[in-house]
């Protein structure tokens, strides 16, 4: 996802300087997760009315533009998080293009219009959207603004950090798409099914201790996120501490060592579908120096999520945090 890219850019950078013998298509075996490791059924639910469009409507974005949105019949939403929000909604039918992130089931037919995340202004165009959702992250510039320059109307969204961006980022896009009834039962709904999750989450006397890694073992990446990941509010939301945040991890993401795990001492690991299954699944993931050593190595507790929607903080994070609390407390970790 664009906002994660951003973030990991200048770890990603650093650790691949170190890792140049990696090679891009290779990798580690390959083994799924349980089932129970995974989130819902990777499907939106749209509001039960579909709201009608009252347009033309004038709204501010995140960069300080003003917009005129006076037709959302053909929307491109640059972000799988974005998607969701449209398609929630009740408004999917009039999406016609994805990015790649916007992995939910009701989009999978659309076609994308990123390569490797970033967007190509000519596949936007071709397809004459009337009007286009981004957020700050996305780019590359360039692009934007060959898209701005064809008088294409761009709204662009503050990303989302956590669950209190839930709420607004749905208000946001409803009111740019004339439907602001539509976001205030769209974010009640939403905030209802959090707070929901959140009040069923077991109290222990002890908080787990939770640490986030982005593993990507085709190219020996292997990070472990800080304060600002992203994932810290979804891990408080679960009733736990965010292990790497907590033993003082400034940066967005650190490179794995043993010393930096030993210190943050997870009693469990937060992880991505497709990050775990990069490193041969959890017995792979015991392997990489230092997990092992854990507690979260040592219980083999691993708290596995799909990658499109773990750090989205929209209309299914309920859905999300349900099964970080599931996995991390009950039965159905990965394996």
């Amino acid at each position: 996802m664009p906002r994660l890219r951003t973030r990991l850019a200048g770890a990603l950078l650093s650790v691949l300087a170190l890792t140049l013998t990696a090679t891009a298509c290779g990798g580690a075996t390959e083994t799924s997760p349980k089932k129970a490791a995974a989130t819902a059924a990777n499907r939106v639910e749209p509001l039960t009315d579909t709201p009608e469009p009252k347009l033309p409507v004038t709204v501010t974005g995140a960069d300080g533009r003003k917009v005129t949105v006076r037709e959302a019949r053909r929307i491109v939403p640059l972000s799988g998080s974005l998607s969701e929000i449209v398609f929630t909604l009740g408004l999917g039918d009039r999406v016609v293009a994805r990015d790649i992130t916007a992995t939910f089931q009701q989009a999978a037919k659309l076609p994308v219009v990123t390569r490797a995340h970033d967007v190509s202004a000519e596949s936007v165009l071709s397809l004459k959207p009337d009007l286009v959702l981004a957020e700050t992250t996305t780019g590359p510039d360039e692009a934007m603004d060959q898209i701005r320059a064809a008088g294409i109307p761009v709204l662009v969204v503050d990303p989302a950090q956590g669950l209190d961006d839930v709420g607004p980022r749905i208000r946001t896009v409803a009111d740019a798409l004339g439907v602001p009834a539509a976001g205030k039962e769209l974010t009640d709904r939403s905030e209802q099914r959090i707070a929901a999750v959140r009040k069923a989450v077991p109290q222990e006397k002890k908080k787990p201790r939770v640490a986030f890694l982005y593993l990507r073992g085709s190219a020996s990446v292997y990070l472990i996120g800080g304060r600002d990941s992203g994932a810290t509010s979804l891990i408080e939301a679960a009733g736990a501490t965010d292990a790497g945040a907590e033993s003082g991890l400034k940066k967005d993401f650190t490179a794995i060592t043993s010393e930096a795990l030993v210190k943050a001492a997870p009693d469990a690991i937060l992880v991505m579908t497709k990050g775990l299954e990069s490193v041969g699944g959890v017995d792979g993931l015991v392997k990489i120096p230092g997990v092992a050593q854990t507690p979260a190595g040592l219980d083999r507790r691993v708290v596995s999520i799909e990658d499109g929607v773990l750090l989205n903080y929209g209309p299914r994070t309920d859905q999300v945090l349900k099964s970080v609390v599931t996995q991390l407390y009950g039965k159905g970790g990965a394996e």
